[in-house]
């Protein structure tokens, strides 16, 4: 297959070793960046040493900085898929640029976009629909560390799309001994996971900060995958997808490892540092301080309580410090236990 990624941050850039590497499928893979600077250094080093220091590209990978319009539209074979690797913040603009192709298109961003105009935010298939409906475009998430993905550690992911041909493109290219994928058709519950376990891995992180416990952890953890779920339903999401990867599993993952970005900034605020102090440490995007206001936003607009990401929001905008948003939460009065 001939796969193009576009965007060379940490897990574009794990994703493209992971396929250049595979042998048994012998994939020309190119990894695109607008940062032309970017792309020199990364052919120099044959490595991504800004997101991915140490992890060496496989001798197949090739990097490129040309005009998207060029590189997506050559004069041989055009090609197979096209990965979007960017933070959910550019994916409108990408799928704009991609919404001609006749090849399956995926996105690895997890999140909602932030609110355009008037409307609620928007998940991202929801954007393709808008900006690019005429693309057999899908997602591929699940729980998983860049870091761990180009180690060739082991991992399983979840290829979601209404287009049959799209999952099969994406297991094609991405499936392997190290990582498995799974199809699924369930675009709205794979995505509602992927973007809402980042609010509440924030959360988490909050809680380990201050120390409150193991049994702290797992009620929030819990009671997070609830809110997950009330959310998805009311989108369109089927149940059982919150019990497999891009549910329970990516929730677990990111609110629990160490490798976690949005967890790491629950812990820098439970530290009393600033969000600012937070976020800039991290050098990279944490997509849950992006999308909190706009997972809540759509949750009320519904109807749906998200006490776990209304704390988040509060905390996140200054309202309430590290201590308050967690007894304003464990301060909330006795009722049943419902999901």
């Amino acid at each position: 297959m001939k796969i193009i990624v576009l965007g060379a941050g940490a897990w574009g850039t794990a994703l493209a070793i992971s396929a250049a590497r595979n042998a048994r499928r012998q994939h020309a893979v190119t990894l695109w960046s607008r940062d032309a600077e970017a792309v020199r250094a990364m052919q120099g080093e044959r490595s991504n040493r800004r997101y991915l220091p140490g992890r060496v590209f496989p001798p197949t990978l090739t990097l490129s900085a040309e005009p998207l319009e060029v590189l997506l539209t050559p004069c041989g074979s055009p090609p197979d898929l096209v990965i979007i690797a960017t933070p959910m913040a550019a994916l409108r603009e990408m799928l704009q640029r991609v919404s001609a192709l006749s090849c399956p298109v995926a996105w690895l961003c997890k999140g909602f976009e932030a609110p355009v105009g008037g409307s609620h935010g928007l998940l991202g298939h929801e954007v393709q629909s808008l900006v690019a409906p005429g693309l057999h475009a899908g997602v591929l998430s699940g729980p998983s560390f860049a870091q761990e993905v180009a180690a060739g550690q082991p991992t399983a992911l979840v290829a979601a799309s209404a287009h049959e041909g799209v999952r099969r493109a994406l297991v094609d290219a991405f499936h392997s001994a190290e990582l498995r994928v799974y199809a699924n058709d369930d675009v709205v519950g794979v995505e509602v996971g992927g973007a809402v376990k980042n609010v509440l891995a924030i959360a988490t992180g909050l809680c380990d900060g201050l120390a409150l416990g193991l049994n702290a952890r797992a009620a929030l953890i819990t009671r997070g995958l609830a809110e997950i779920s009330r959310l998805g339903l009311a989108l369109g999401a089927r149940p059982e997808t919150f019990m497999g990867l891009s549910g329970l599993g990516d929730l677990v993952l990111t609110a629990t490892g160490d490798l976690s970005r949005n967890r790491k900034v629950g812990l820098a605020l439970a530290q009393g540092k600033t969000l600012d102090q937070a976020v800039a440490e991290l050098g990279h995007v944490a997509e849950g301080v992006y999308s909190a206001r706009t997972v809540w936003q759509r949750a009320s607009s519904l109807g749906i309580d998200m006490p776990i990401t209304q704390g988040v929001v509060d905390l996140l905008d200054g309202r309430l410090q590290a201590a308050q948003a967690v007894m304003a939460l464990m301060g909330r009065g006795p009722a049943n236990e419902v999901h």
